[in-house]
């Protein structure tokens, strides 16, 4: 009778907890966001205008995309040497050891034990009394306090029997994925920052000269003046102003010097070196010709950009958290076990089978009451995953926004060179004329300023022109993925 009420008794202790393992196994499920984004990313870059799918410059590498050899140096240097990018290899590094982090959980866990101590029991007790009776050894009493000597293994292992460790770790790789793609975006940003500052100190060589241009033309202008009061053929007031427009075109030389010194040293710091002397040809800079590029298809930009590959891995790497943290929910199973020699004296620890000692145990663990831990790491989990898929359709949207209005922008900075340069020519004819009618006394000074004035202003802006011309199509190189190859 004791025998079948103590079977029902496991029966009904087996079915409770078996009931509060159920209980406590309920998890709540990640949210599901349509990715709307990319789902609807256009066909075409311009609507009515189709692209040719087989050409796209984004997959060009930047060796032959840049032609210049001294800027071809000049970004070789800066691949070597830039803290920044030096800065992302070691995120990499630590993304990695994060992988073998969470491999290394996957397997059993083996340590090394060696140990001493001493124990003193109290004589009227369980054990104090049973050390008292124990003989070892006949004629001899155990000793008092007893020693106690060990040495062996140590196992622990967690059975992933929901598999939420390899979840973590899927997690992990996606995330070192990520921080390469993430190396590839600095790359390519790098490449992109060296050749625009390269082609703006080419500009403002240029720009220099022009100055310089028109400080001897003011010079000549001032002579002229001159000759003209002795002869009273102008005034002390024509003399003057010739003389501040003078000072003024040296003043603003020593602002374009100063502004090519701080280009160079800005340039240098990409290099990760001290400023040192920029090598360039700027003698070829106004007849330099843009490179052609082709944009390819939006969709290819899925492929071609590091930071929309960046993106789309952190947010499977933060899907994956998700779903290891709503595992945390379940049961985990661990199992552990020792093996070793153990003994009250160490020349007892050499007598075997006597000193083996041994354990084996499996723990099925599952939370039940105040799980709000639990629950608040799944919801910050389930909250960065929607954090990181709005992150993604913003990168996809800006990459998609970054071709569309640079390829307008090629177009139109191609049509305002074309008429800067016709504005320049023009002004280059009305200066001559000017000086003419001036020396013969047929034009006002002040003609002669203003003509001066809007030919130097065209002509800085014609080079700016060409700056932003070459820039653009870098610009685009980079906005189509191209640079990191």
């Amino acid at each position: 009778m004791n025998m079948m009420e103590n079977l029902k008794t496991r029966k009904i202790i087996i079915a409770i907890a078996l009931s509060l393992v159920v209980a406590g196994c309920k998890a709540p499920m990640a949210t599901v966001v349509r990715d709307a984004v990319k789902e609807n990313l256009p066909q075409n870059f311009n609507q009515g205008e189709l692209q040719d799918v087989n050409a796209n410059s984004g997959t060009t590498p930047w060796r032959q995309f840049f032609t210049d050899p001294n800027l071809v140096s000049l970004i070789e240097t800066a691949l070597k040497n830039n803290q920044e990018l030096l800065i992302t290899l070691q995120e990499i590094e630590i993304a990695k050891s994060g992988v073998l982090y969470k491999k290394g959980k996957l397997s059993p866990t083996v340590a090394a034990k060696l140990g001493a101590g001493v124990n003193k029991a109290g004589r009227y007790t369980s054990e104090g009394a049973g050390d008292a009776t124990t003989d070892i050894e006949p004629g001899k009493e155990m000793p008092d306090p007893l020693g106690n000597f060990e040495g062996g293994l140590m196992a622990n292992w967690e059975i992933d029997i929901w598999k939420k460790l390899r979840a973590e770790k899927e997690a992990a790789v996606a995330h070192y994925l990520s921080t390469v793609e993430g190396k590839n975006f600095v790359l390519s940003n790098l490449i992109e920052e060296v050749a625009d500052s390269y082609y703006e100190l080419l500009a403002l060589d240029n720009q220099l000269d022009i100055m310089q241009q028109y400080i001897k033309l003011q010079e000549r202008a001032l002579e002229i003046s001159k000759i003209q009061k002795q002869t009273a053929a102008a005034t002390e007031l024509a003399v003057k102003k010739f003389e501040a427009e003078l000072a003024k075109s040296k003043a603003s030389a020593y602002t374009i010097r100063q502004e090519i010194t701080e280009k160079e040293n800005g340039i240098n710091v990409l290099l990760g070196r001290y400023p040192q002397p920029i090598v360039r040809t700027k003698e070829s800079f106004m007849s330099t010709i843009p490179q052609t590029f082709y944009t390819g298809i939006p969709s290819q930009l899925l492929a071609n950009r590091p930071d929309i590959k960046q993106a789309e891995l952190e947010l499977k790497s933060s899907k994956l958290d998700v779903e290891a943290a709503r595992k945390e929910f379940y049961p985990s199973l661990e199992i552990s076990a020792t093996l070793g020699l153990e003994a009250f004296k160490p020349s007892y620890l050499v007598k075997i089978p006597e000193s083996m000692a041994y354990n084996l145990a499996g723990e099925l663990a599952g939370p039940l009451i105040n799980k709000s831990a639990i629950k608040a790491n799944f919801q910050t989990a389930d909250a960065k995953q929607i954090q990181s898929l709005y992150e993604y359709d913003k990168t996809i949207l800006n990459a998609y926004l970054d071709v569309a209005n640079l390829m307008s922008k090629v177009k139109n900075i191609d049509q305002y060179y074309k008429l800067k340069s016709e504005e320049t020519l023009a002004l280059d004819q009305s200066i001559d004329i000017a000086n003419q009618l001036f020396k013969n006394s047929r034009a006002d000074y002040l003609e002669v300023l203003l003509n001066q004035r809007d030919a130097l202003d065209a002509k800085m802006e014609l080079i700016e022109a060409k700056q932003k011309q070459l820039s653009t199509v870098v610009d685009i190189y980079k906005s189509l993925g191209g640079g990191w190859k």
